[in-house]
């Protein structure tokens, strides 16, 4: 057995070399050298392409059956919905805002001087009447100031009284001896005019007639000096009294400026109304500005609500606002001021009732307002819903004719208030929408209603 395959091999060479008459059973048997290799039916490649191709197809089935259906459909129930139908109306640009009650009219009580409480004559919380008396403080300064005022004045007063008086009397002696003068100068003139006749007719001496001549002169000259100087001290004492009244007055005002200071420490009401806060007690210092309390009129109210700064330049004094139902009627109001100052994004307007006020209104109240923006317009409307969070008004759900489902529809919305939309596009009056929340809807182009 271990030479056959020697003799099988050398067998093989002679039949090669001999034309290959033998090789034919070499070849049936698959002894050969060379054999023949079969392909694989499904190689990689050809794996890949036909996932491709089934992908496209399905694609293209999706689509076609999409196109036949309207789209992703899903199924809800229509209890859960809330539908809205589209409308046409007045659009009314408004936003709401909270408001707080406060008296129309309140005025402080500021300590106009300092000093310590001496007695309360009522209590926070009290009715007053315009001047009552609220509280007492004591001020031992003030008062010695106004004993020193009331000194000064009463010396300088004693002062002017010491010289009209002696203008008086001083004006009295010029005028007698003014009154002395004209009397000696008429004496003299018809002395003189006697002894000039008897000059003439040479039956008196010269010098007799030449001293009454002089005296006469003397006298009218005298008289003019007198009068001028009469004149003189009248204006010297008049312009000497004229400071001294100026001073008096000084005084004087100074003296009631004293008293008015003295009669501050005495806390006044300074309108009819309630009392609604009053920080002292007896024996407590008060500082000068202090402020001790407030005053209200309560019979009348008026709201100051806050707004964010995005509308202030469309807040204007004279809008108009309504309330929310107040024991079941709403009230209108108008803007009365607006307040420039911005703070923490916000700013303030007060508004006061244009006609009647609620009865049971109370200071501190919160009340919810309509502020209107501007005029009425007609427009197309859409009710507000959580729909707008998912969307952002840029599509919707709209009901089909026959109401038993809802497809996905582009819309365009435009102003809106607390309760409407302003449709601007993609909608009619008449169409309903789903105006519910779109949380759970997902992606679906669809909505079939159950």
């Amino acid at each position: 057995m271990s030479e056959s395959p020697l003799t099988s091999t050398q067998g093989t060479a002679g039949s090669n070399g001999s034309g290959g008459a033998s090789s034919a059973p070499s070849a049936s048997h698959g002894e050969g050298v060379d054999r023949k290799i079969e392909k694989k039916t499904f190689t990689p490649k050809r794996i890949a392409m036909l996932v491709g191709a089934l992908a496209l197809v399905g694609l293209i089935g999706y689509g076609v059956w999409t196109s036949a259906t309207g789209g992703q459909s899903l199924n809800v129930d229509r209890e859960k919905l809330t539908v809205s139908t589209v409308e046409q109306g007045p659009f009314q640009e408004f936003i709401a805002v909270t408001g707080n009650v406060l008296p129309e009219r309140t005025v402080f009580l500021d300590a106009v001087e300092g000093g310590r409480v001496e007695e309360m004559y009522i209590r926070e919380g009290a009715m007053v009447e315009e001047g009552q008396p609220i509280l007492r403080l004591s001020n031992n300064d003030l008062r010695l100031q106004m004993l020193n005022s009331e000194a000064s004045l009463a010396e300088q007063q004693s002062r002017m009284q010491q010289l009209k008086l002696s203008m008086e009397q001083q004006s009295l002696s010029l005028q007698q001896q003014i009154a002395q003068m004209e009397y000696e100068i008429q004496r003299l003139e018809r002395q003189h005019s006697r002894q000039e006749r008897l000059y003439e007719k040479d039956l008196i001496a010269e010098q007799d007639y030449l001293d009454t001549r002089d005296q006469l002169n003397y006298q009218q000259r005298r008289l003019r000096l007198t009068r001028a100087a009469f004149v003189q001290d009248s204006l010297s004492q008049q312009s000497r009294l004229a400071q001294m009244e100026n001073t008096t007055q000084r005084l004087q005002s100074s003296y009631d400026a004293m008293q008015e200071a003295i009669s501050n420490l005495t806390v006044e009401a300074p309108i009819s109304g309630q009392l609604t806060a009053l920080n002292a007690e007896v024996g407590q210092i008060i500082s000068s500005g202090t402020r001790l309390g407030q005053v209200d009129k309560i019979d009348s109210y008026k709201i100051r609500a806050q707004i964010d700064e995005f509308y202030i330049e469309r807040v204007r004094r004279g809008q108009t606002a309504t309330t929310q139902p107040l024991g079941g009627r709403e009230y209108a109001l108008t803007v009365s001021r607006v307040y420039p100052e911005v703070e923490n994004g916000r700013f303030e307007v007060d508004l006061r009732f244009q006609s009647e006020q609620p009865e049971s209104i109370r200071r501190g109240q919160s009340i919810r307002i309509r502020l209107e923006l501007g005029s009425p317009e007609e427009a197309t409307l859409l009710s507000r819903g959580g729909f707008y969070q998912s969307t952002g008004g840029n599509w919707a759900y709209v009901l089909t004719e026959g109401g038993e489902a809802a497809v996905r529809q582009p819309v365009r919305l435009g102003r809106q208030n607390p309760n409407y939309f302003e449709v601007l596009g993609g909608l009619q009056p008449g169409d309903q929408v789903v105006t519910s929340s779109y949380e759970t809807f997902g992606d679906a182009d669809r909505l079939v209603l159950e």
